[in-house]
This record gives C-alpha cells, sequence and structure tokens, in this order.
C-alpha cells in the first residue's frame, strides 16, 4: 500500500525550526552567516518613504497656478519646519504681501505650475526586523534579510489574533481543562506569555492586557469573546495585524475546548523559559499558523531525541485530532489504516482510519477529517 499523508499541527520537543527575516524594501542586513542573535535583536532596517502632504498654494494665496513657482521662498528638495515661510506674494506696489507658513515639516519634493500645488514629503519611517527566533544565522539576502536556525520546543495552535510577542513562559491553569478566567490573571504575568487550559474568556483577556501581558494561550475561544476583544466580527481570512494590546493563541478551536494535555504538559514542562510567539493565522491558500517557539539550551539538546517521524505521514501510533463532526476535537492515536475505501453513512466511499480515542473507544472516519499532531 502507498503511504499516506495528511496535514497537521506541530507540537514537539524538539524540532530545527528556520525562519525567514524579510525587509519589505531593500535596505541594511545587520548581521552576518553564522552570527549567533537573540531574539528581539535588529537584523535588518530600512527606512519608508514618509507621508506625504499636498498644500494647495494657489487657493490659499488666491493666484493662479502658473504664478506659484515664483512665489515660493524654498524650492524642491529644500528642508521645510512647521511655521517656516513656504512661500510669499509679490503683492501690490511692493506692499501687501502675503506670506504663507508651512503647517508641515519635511522636503519640498514637488512645486506645480499646473495645479498650483506643492507635495511636502514627511520624515522617512525607520523598519526594522526582529530576529524572532534565538539562534544562529544560516543564510542572508543581500539588502533583504536573513535566514535564522534553532533547535524549539515547538507548538502550533488552530488561531491566533496580534503579531509577534516575546516573553516567559507563565502557566495560569493547574490543568488542561480549567478554564482562564480574569481571577488568575496577576500583575506577575506582566510580560509574560500566559498558559490557561480551556477557554479563554474574554474579561481574562482584558485583566492580561491591563497587567500588560505579552500574550495569552488557551484551548479554545467563543466568538462572542472574540468580538468583545476586538469590537467587530473577525470575517477575514487573515489574521496578526489586529493591536490589542497582546497576542492570543487558540490551540483546539472555537468553543468550551480544553487545551490537548499533551500541549498542556508540554508548555508546563517549558515555564519560566523565554518564548517567542506569533498569533498570525491564514486559513487559505498558504495556510499560516499562529505559534509558540522556545529555544532548546545545548544541554537541552543533548538530552531531547530529534523527532524520527516524516512530516505528514500518517503511521499506526501517531496522535491524530478529529476536525469534524460527531467527534470533532477528540485526540487519539491511529489504530488502523485499511487500504481500500469503505462505505460511509451517506452511502459514499472514501479512505477510512481507525482511530483509538482516549477513552479507549475505537472509532472509524474518513482520513480527511483528521490531522496529524506532528510530534
Amino acid at each position: 500500500m502507498g503511504q499516506a499523508y495528511t496535514p497537521g499541527l506541530k507540537v514537539t520537543n524538539r524540532l530545527t525550526h528556520r525562519c525567514r527575516r524579510m525587509l519589505p524594501i531593500k535596505g541594511d542586513v545587520l548581521v552576518k552567516v553564522g552570527d549567533q542573535v537573540e531574539a528581539e535583536q535588529v537584523v535588518a532596517q530600512t527606512f519608508m518613504p514618509g507621508d506625504i502632504e499636498p498644500v494647495n498654494l494657489a487657493n490659499l494665496l488666491s493666484m493662479p497656478p502658473e504664478d506659484v513657482v515664483e512665489c515660493m521662498l524654498k524650492q524642491e528638495g529644500d528642508r521645510i519646519e512647521v511655521g517656516e515661510p513656504l512661500a510669499r506674494t509679490k503683492g501690490i506696489f511692493g506692499a501687501f504681501k502675503t506670506t504663507y507658513r508651512s503647517k508641515h515639516e519635511g522636503t519640498i519634493e514637488t512645486v506645480s505650475a499646473t495645479t498650483g500645488q506643492v507635495i511636502i514629503r514627511g520624515e522617512p519611517i525607520p523598519v526594522q526586523v526582529k530576529a524572532y527566533l534565538k539562534g544562529t544565522v544560516t543564510g542572508t539576502v543581500p539588502d533583504e534579510g536573513v535566514v535564522i536556525e534553532a533547535d524549539v520546543t515547538f507548538v502550533q495552535g488552530i488561531f491566533g489574533v496580534g503579531g509577534e510577542a516575546y516573553g516567559p513562559i507563565k502557566v495560569a491553569a493547574v490543568s488542561h481543562e480549567q478554564e482562564l478566567v480574569a481571577d488568575m490573571i496577576t500583575k506577575d504575568m506582566a510580560g509574560c506569555v500566559i498558559i490557561g487550559g480551556g477557554r479563554v474568556w474574554h474579561e481574562a483577556i482584558e485583566k492580561a492586557i491591563d497587567v500588560g501581558a505579552a500574550a495569552v494561550v488557551a484551548g479554545g475561544i467563543d466568538d462572542q469573546d472574540l468580538k468583545e476583544i476586538l469590537g467587530y466580527d473577525l470575517g477575514v481570512a487573515i489574521t496578526g495585524t489586529e493591536e490589542i494590546g497582546l497576542t492570543v493563541i487558540i490551540t483546539e478551536g472555537f468553543g468550551d475546548i480544553a487545551m490537548a494535555e499533551r500541549t498542556f504538559r508540554l508548555l508546563k514542562s517549558r515555564e519560566g523559559d523565554y518564548a517567542s510567539v506569533n498569533g498570525a493565522t491564514q486559513i487559505r491558500a498558504g495556510v499560516m499558523r499562529p505559534e509558540i517557539v522556545i529555544p532548546l539550551t545545548e544541554e537541552e539538546k543533548a538530552h531531547e531525541p530529534e523527532p524520527a517521524h516524516t512530516t505528514g505521514l500518517l503511521e499506526i501510533g501517531r496522535p491524530v485530532r478529529i476536525i469534524r463532526d460527531p467527534y470533532f476535537g477528540l485526540i487519539g492515536e491511529v489504530a488502523a489504516l485499511p487500504p481500500e475505501p469503505q462505505a460511509l453513512g451517506s452511502g459514499s466511499k472514501a479512505r477510512v482510519l481507525e482511530v483509538k480515542l482516549g477513552s479507549g473507544e475505537s472509532v472509524t472516519i474518513p482520513r480527511a477529517n483528521v490531522e496529524l499532531i506532528e510530534v
């Protein structure tokens, strides 16, 4: 029988992780191959063109557009400050002159005799790219960015909001099933990546924002709680740009869902360690999953074996999560992989697998109804 593959979420003690850190436009790369970098270290930087401010001098000074050029006190390429004279009319017989003082600072980019407008370009906007991952620079793209590699503990979630954040792991829940409520959030969690268990309530996230937490990780969330946090219904297929004060990562799905016990144990075992997290999620082509990345020390790497499985390969004994009703959210192990398509309740045929659940019950479901938990 040919091998079977299925998409999966990675939840693993050890993984060699690589990330590309690229500038939006060409700039300066600040590190070289072989350098060791910290997660929040700036590895590349550039400057985006500043905002433009159009100034309609023809209207402001009540003159024909073609006369604007002669009245300019500053020329293209000159610097202008707020309150500094930009243009002055000729007046009548040298008197009754009108001066326009700039309300903006920047550089004179264009002066148009056709429209009578002056364009002032604001200060260049600095853009810095952080390493995100504590590790080794293994490659560079001249003027654009770098590739960083490290052995890490790696946990992918189902859904997230908010961008990149950093902080030590702080476990708030006592079990993978305990809901995360506001009373569990304390002041000493400032700057931390807070780990909950089951569903997280919006009051808990609001409390985490108030104390200055970096991120909240939980098993589930209700869509109404998400709306309370964001202030609107999330209807886009890409997240990560929300500015709510922290990053939220959901590991299992929407509703009253407990975090997978193995995921909770793994995160709890790394309590106190510094993590990088990213809530960016894309559910269409080019799938992105929210992630928690915790670099391993040399000592940890010496004691933690590298995973032996092939990514995405379904094998007997591998953990899977069921992603369709009536067993949605349940986790088990692959018990059998029948080679021939089998008839389903709908009358159609499909390739199936047998999953042994944590309760000991075995269920037979279509292979498309599971996702692999990469370990």
